[in-house]
């Protein structure tokens, strides 16, 4: 009998290899219960291989019951397989959905938004990412490997669940001293990123049916969690002064907003709209999220306090993420939770996966505490700021009077709206063929038909590239 088992140098283990191609012929019907295994010299003699290994492999297969060995006879495929689990591809099973799965099945295509072309284009003005040509990658290196090195085997155990008490320590100092945060380390739950910060604050505070302000355009990812809860969603129209808090609905009982830089159209909610959402809070006894994604940049003018830090009845869960400043794969985030909701959060935490990666908890707490983010914070902002300038003049040389420019005074994107009618996937498609990836806003509006616009991300561009990639989309529009 002749056997085809593709085998790979280096790769694994031979003897795996030839359990697992054995394995695989007698699940996909190839070998059927009964049939009787080459002997263990054969197939050594067919594979090129040594005897010892197939040895090896034949062991296994009988160890899980795939095989079965006759004194004197030889190796079969065991005939219990034909009687339970048969081999073979059969018929894919139906399965069931819950209420959340059928929601989160639906979403499934705008869940991980920007949506990236299939080849990615020469100038991609993609945003939500961060500069990785900045960070210093060396330098955090150098600390993970000191921590891991210096490390107890106790702290490869368990973890706190509300995360690295010198981590807690390092951000909650770090947020009252640049965004305004009023917070004590007891209140900092560290987590895997923002979105898992929402996740915990919707499982605690939103049942199905409850009503949700949200802004309208919004975050994308934030819709979708509250829409899988069975959130009933009201939408708020956004201006060029932020969220209308005149326009909040009276049977709300929590808002998820963006205040610092309002997801997508960049604008900053004025102190006075600040107030006046807090008062709608305390009148509706209700709770605010606030998702301070990219508060760490400003430009024009000093950072506007947090509307946490001008919460007086604790009322205000503060969200924020490291994905925008350091890396998206170190996937750490936190919440800031009002004294009375902390024990809930950390025990959906503990269910949810018991606590975050400590290893990089400990390495973010002495990249924070010796000074090295703020460091890299303020190379971040004077990049950020440089690569913005050259935006805004490469929009006023090649583009001028044709669009209208928002979000340019915070964050890492601003928002391109053409005064003309215009088809974003007809201009997202024009661009691409052009080398020039540009991404549309339509996604982010709840009500249809929705405003078109662009969303230019500018983090990852050179000034150089930025001047290329607005020259060419000046052809698009």
């Amino acid at each position: 009998m002749q056997l085809a088992i593709p085998l790979s140098r280096g790769r694994e283990p031979l003897f795996r290899q030839v359990y697992r191609g054995l394995r695989q012929a007698v699940l996909s019907g190839s070998l059927r219960p009964g049939d009787r295994l080459p002997s263990t010299r054969d197939l050594a003699e067919q594979l090129r291989i040594s005897r010892t290994v197939v040895l090896l492999a034949y062991d296994q297969l009988l160890a899980e019951g795939f095989a079965t060995a006759s004194a004197g006879s030889g190796t079969y495929v065991s005939e219990e397989l034909a009687r339970n689990a048969a081999p073979g591809k059969g018929r894919p099973a139906s399965l069931k959905l819950s209420r959340f799965g059928y929601s989160v099945a639906r979403s499934m295509s705008i869940v991980d938004t920007p949506q990236l072309p299939p080849a990615a284009p020469r100038i991609n003005f993609v945003y939500g990412r961060s500069d990785l040509a900045t960070f210093p990658f060396e330098r955090w290196r150098r600390l993970l490997m000191r921590e891991a090195r210096r490390a107890t085997a106790r702290q490869f155990d368990y973890g706190s669940v509300l995360g690295n008490p010198d981590l807690r320590a390092a951000i909650c100092a770090h947020l009252r001293r640049s965004r305004a945060v009023a917070c004590d380390p007891s209140q900092v739950l560290i987590v895997n990123g923002s979105q898992q910060a929402l996740d915990l604050v919707i499982r605690v505070l939103v049942e199905p049916g409850d009503r949700v302000a949200i802004e309208n355009p919004h975050y994308d990812g934030a819709r979708e969690a509250f829409r899988a809860a069975g959130a009933r969603l009201r939408p708020v129209p956004v201006d060029r002064d932020g969220l209308n808090p005149a326009l909040l609905p009276d049977d709300a009982g929590l808002a998820f907003v963006t205040p610092s830089h309002q997801f997508p159209t960049g604008v900053i909610l004025t102190l006075e709209r600040r107030l006046a959402l807090l008062d709608w809070a305390r009148r509706r006894k209700a709770v605010i999220i606030e998702d301070d994604y990219d508060g760490e940049f400003r430009y024009d003018d000093r950072p506007l306090e947090s509307l946490q830090g001008l919460d007086r009845e604790g009322r205000v869960v503060y969200i924020g993420t490291f994905s925008r400043t350091i890396f998206p794969a170190l996937r750490i985030g936190y919440l800031v939770a009002p004294e009375s909701l902390l024990p809930a959060f950390t025990a959906a935490k503990w269910l949810s996966d018991l606590h975050s990666a400590t290893l990089e908890q400990q390495t973010l707490a002495e990249f924070i505490s010796g000074g090295m983010y703020e460091r890299h914070l303020r190379q971040l902002r004077r990049r950020n700021s440089a690569r913005r300038q050259a935006l805004l003049d490469a929009i006023h040389q090649f583009l001028g009077d044709r669009v209208e420019v928002t979000g340019d005074g915070a964050g890492a994107q601003v928002v391109l709206r053409s005064r003309k009618r215009i088809s974003e996937k007809s201009a997202m498609d024009l661009a691409l063929k052009r080398g020039v990836g540009i991404y549309g806003i339509s996604h982010c509006y709840l009500n249809h038909p929705s405003p078109p616009g662009f969303l230019i991300g500018y983090a990852r561009l050179n000034e150089r590239e930025i001047h290329e990639g607005i020259r060419l989309l000046s052809e698009v529009f």
